[in-house]
């Protein structure tokens, strides 16, 4: 039998020969002396108060549009820079995309044991930390928050504030190639509209090797990482947060609602000039029903008459056509049509969407409550007949009144009204969609979710790609995983339902969106019909 060599072993607690073992491994990162000096200290932290401009050497303070510090040469040492950038390269990086970003992200670095990461780390949340609360006159918490994320082509973070989990100060130090504005991925900052909502872009950091950039994380603090748009350069960055004392928050801005409007008084011969014959068949819009009460969606292809497509798509392109952008940033860019100066046939188009015998047609695609016509189920006959003997008895309990006699009391709302089956209503706009563009989930939109139906309706996206974003997806509430994608195809109708924990967005088109197809043309955007219908 063998036998092993036992080594000497400490005394029971004694951690002296880890804690000897750990110096041996991590690498002291020796950060800008500029740190140490009380002149620069002491200029930052007035100025930080202040909201004013500070510049000294290789640091620069900036308050506008809000507070934010770059320290260039941030690491002492070249040689502990270059490791730094290989270990983290080794790293395993995860794929991530939603509405709001999309590139790859390694795993929380609080347990990493590589030197040049863990003395980083060390000296990040020790003398930096230490001298952070000093300008800011905040305790902030020694909490190890820190992660790596590399950014390639296309790859983009979208406008957003950073305040979440008692977030006080975000960071992120630069390890790229030499770096222009227009290889993208920009630190881009925006100004801020009387409502604390995102307006505009006022200043872009371009990234630099060894360059530490810190912002206060505010109500204010809107910020994004511009598209990547060189093919061969890998934005790689180390970020994270110092935690700490939040700053107050005014209350949120909350919307206006969009208006919604009943159909409009239109019979069905405005049917049978636009749309396919075969969708006004009632043996094919039985199967269509089928089909979306199994799935609670459905694509129908080659939706409008050849004509009238090409008719409305030829007129959507025209340059003549007001389009207004629609924002805050922060929750959506893109462009809308302005309803009352459309060409005729586009609204025309959008007549038809609101048309009475559209929400027929509706009703008999999809089998929901949206036309007094559409036959009702078995638990909307209940309803009715419910709504039908509670006006019967009030109308007996209105002559019984006036007789002297007493009834009891139907069924009646908050004022006293006998409660009856809701109109069918709807919202919509046209759009156009670039480079660029997006929409967002967002906390209102959740709060606010009601059981609808999503109808789209494309133009002008001919062999639309799904790697160029501009598709819709479909998600649970709180959940990234997508339930149902929806893809721009020419003259494609995409109906949708959706319920109170369903919520929807566009994803951001990319840079690879401007090709040219074949008929030699440059793809600059496309266009769709976007409503909403409630029963």
């Amino acid at each position: 039998m063998s036998s092993k060599r036992q080594q000497p072993s400490s005394p029971p607690g004694d951690n002296t020969e880890k804690r000897k073992r750990r110096k041996k491994r991590e690498e002291i990162a020796e950060l800008s002396p500029v740190l140490d000096e009380e002149e620069v200290k002491r200029g930052v932290k007035k100025a930080w108060s202040l909201r004013d401009r500070y510049c000294h050497e290789n640091v620069e303070l900036d308050c506008q549009p809000f507070p934010h510090c770059v320290i260039q040469n941030f690491i002492s040492s070249e040689t502990f820079v270059e490791n730094l950038q290989r270990e983290l390269l080794d790293l395993n990086f995860h794929e991530k995309s939603n509405d709001l970003y999309k590139f790859k992200q390694s795993d929380d670095l609080k347990k990493r044991t590589e030197p040049h990461i863990s003395g980083l780390r060390a000296a990040m949340f020790g003398q930096l930390r230490s001298w952070l609360g000093e300008v800011l006159g905040v305790d902030l918490e020694p909490t190890v928050d820190m992660s790596c994320a590399k950014y390639q082509y296309t790859d983009v973070l979208l406008c957003h504030d950073d305040e979440l989990e008692e977030r006080r100060v975000a960071f992120i130090l630069y390890l790229v190639p030499p770096w222009q504005s227009d290889d993208g991925g920009t630190l881009d900052l925006y100004s801020t509209d009387g409502h604390f909502l995102p307006r505009s872009i006022v200043k872009s950091l371009v990234p630099s090797w060894n360059t530490l950039v810190m912002f206060e994380v505010s109500p204010v603090s809107f910020h994004q990482v511009s598209e990547v748009l060189s093919e061969d350069k890998c934005r790689l960055s180390l970020s994270g947060w110092f935690h700490g004392p939040l700053l107050e928050r005014p209350p949120r801005h909350v919307e206006p609602p969009i208006s919604r409007s009943p159909h409009l008084p239109r019979d069905e011969t405005l049917l049978l000039e636009w749309v396919n014959p075969v969708y006004l068949d009632i043996s094919y819009q039985e199967q269509v029903q089928q089909e979306f009460e199994d799935s609670s969606e459905i694509q129908l292809k080659n939706f409008l008459k050849e004509d009238k497509f090409m008719e409305v798509s030829e007129a959507l392109r025209r340059t003549g056509n007001q389009w207004t952008s629609r924002g805050p940033p922060n929750k959506r860019r893109y462009e809308a049509a302005q309803a009352d100066a459309l060409p005729p046939c586009v609204g025309a188009c959008w007549e038809l969407l609101r048309s009475e015998a559209f929400f027929l047609l509706l009703s008999n695609f999809t089998g929901l409550r949206l036309h007094y016509l559409c036959p009702a189920d078995d638990e909307e006959e209940e309803e009715n007949e419910i709504v039908r003997k509670a006006k019967e008895e009030q109308e007996d309990g209105r002559h019984e009144e006036a007789t002297g006699s007493s009834t009891d009391s139907p069924e009646e709302d908050n004022e006293g009204r006998v409660k009856e089956p809701s109109t069918p209503v709807c919202a919509g706009e046209l759009r156009r969609w670039s480079h660029g563009d997006y929409t967002l989930l967002h906390d209102s939109e959740a709060a606010n979710a009601e059981y609808a139906l999503d109808l789209l309706l494309y133009f002008g996206c001919p062999d639309w790609q799904s790697e160029f974003g501009g598709f819709t997806s479909y998600v649970a509430n709180g959940e990234d995983e997508e339930l149902l994608t929806v893809y721009p195809e020419d003259n494609s109708l995409a109906l949708v339902y959706r319920d109170k924990e369903t919520l929807r967005f566009v994803k951001h088109i990319n840079s690879r969106s401007s090709w040219r197809p074949a008929d030699g043309s440059l793809r600059r955007a496309f266009y769709d019909f976007s409503f909403v219908y409630y029963e």
